[in-house]
């Protein structure tokens, strides 16, 4: 039998404010509830002892807090760990740890599969059920937090979060961007923007919305320097080519000499991964404030690609610090586990049959204004 109860895993702040003003109660409830809720990871409403035993009891009967299950656990011989989380529907996504000398970071899906396809990509491969609800996209950092718990001094062992897992966030806006929300309340996870970062393949009209609600930090998935190379590594550069992707960049960062967009970059042998490649990722991306991250590929089944041997990285690299962009090579993290960049597969129930052309699947998308 379906709960009909409220998810309160599934509200932001101001959710939780109407949620409370339609019981009859004062907003100010809101800030408790996140705290137990979030702060203190307690999901039952008689344990909430600053609400008086009234509150507690209509809780009860009204609202529940629903988390997604822990199936599998893997923990990769570099520390980095892997879940596997089951969501309503008996879909399976991943959600990934990578602990770093400064800092720990949780890369978090925000969709069962996703639509786009990027042929370099596992998740894609899997198909596409459907977005995930707020509550699982929070649920994530709710039960990896509980989890590792924290560190010797009392912090949060999680101290940064990368919307990077499986799917296309922005393609999942008003549930991703209420979930930011909760990261970045201070009654919640209390994160910076600086330290809450959404990866986009490129939806260059919630690309506009985002800076308008939520203007975390910003990654965009471009991997090719020309428009002919990216529709075939990322079909969606058809409907948002290069130039409208790289006008939204500059809007997004436009009046804020603090902030950057950060290009990943996944280095394909024999494919995007030449010098001439480099020049003409300098010459796109000149004038922008960037960052380039040089991603090795990471192999999985069925995949067509190699990955670019380090000397050619190498050399990639220096191309474009000599340009005056600052360019990193991410270290491979997670790859004994399937947990690296591109690996996260999960399991999907497909609803998109992969047989459709790529293009039939980019079409359901919004089209971008500026695209001619």
């Amino acid at each position: 039998m379906t709960d009909s109860r409220t998810n309160l895993l599934n509200l932001d702040r101001a959710g939780l404010d109407a949620f409370f003003t339609c019981l009859g109660e004062k907003p100010f409830r809101a800030r408790q509830v996140l705290r137990w809720i979030h702060q203190r990871f307690v999901t039952d409403f008689s344990a909430m002892t600053d609400l008086n035993k009234s509150l507690r009891e209509r809780l009860t009967e009204s609202a529940v807090i629903s988390l997604p299950e822990i199936i599998q656990q893997h923990c990769s011989a570099d520390g980095t760990r892997k879940w596997l989380l089951r969501m309503h529907g008996n879909n399976c996504i991943e959600t990934v740890f990578i602990p770093e000398e400064d800092r720990g970071t949780l890369c978090i899906s925000s969709q069962v599969g996703c639509i786009l396809d990027c042929s370099f990509c596992a998740t894609g491969k899997q198909g596409f059920n459907r977005n995930l609800a707020v509550s699982e996209i929070i649920g994530q950092l709710w039960l990896a937090n509980k989890t590792l718990g924290r560190d010797p001094k009392g912090e949060r062992i999680i101290t940064n979060v990368v919307m990077m897992g499986m799917g296309e966030p922005l393609a999942n806006f008003n549930n991703v961007v209420t979930a930011m929300n909760l990261m970045l309340d201070d009654f919640s996870y209390g994160l910076s923007w600086r330290r809450v970062t959404l990866s986009t393949a490129g939806m260059v009209p919630a690309m506009d919305r985002l800076r308008a609600v939520c203007p975390v930090n910003l990654a965009v998935s471009l991997h090719a320097p020309t428009d002919k190379l990216r529709d075939e590594l990322v079909p969606l550069n058809k409907k948002y080519p290069l130039q409208d992707l790289l006008s939204a960049c500059r809007r997004y960062v436009a009046g804020d000499r603090r902030r950057a967009v950060t290009f990943e970059y996944v280095m394909l042998a024999g494919v995007n991964d030449s010098l001439p490649h480099a020049r003409a990722l300098l010459r796109l991306l000149r004038g922008l404030p960037a960052k380039v991250n040089l991603i090795p590929f990471n192999p999985f089944s069925g995949s067509v690609y190699r990955r670019s041997d380090a000397a050619t990285i190498d050399r990639f690299r220096e191309e474009l610090l000599r340009g005056g962009i600052m360019t990193v090579t991410r270290k491979t993290r997670g790859d004994d586990i399937a947990a690296a960049c591109g690996q996260l597969a999960g399991r999907v129930q497909d609803r998109t049959r992969r047989t459709m052309d790529r293009q039939r699947l980019v079409s359901v998308l919004p089209r971008s204004p500026l695209a001619s």
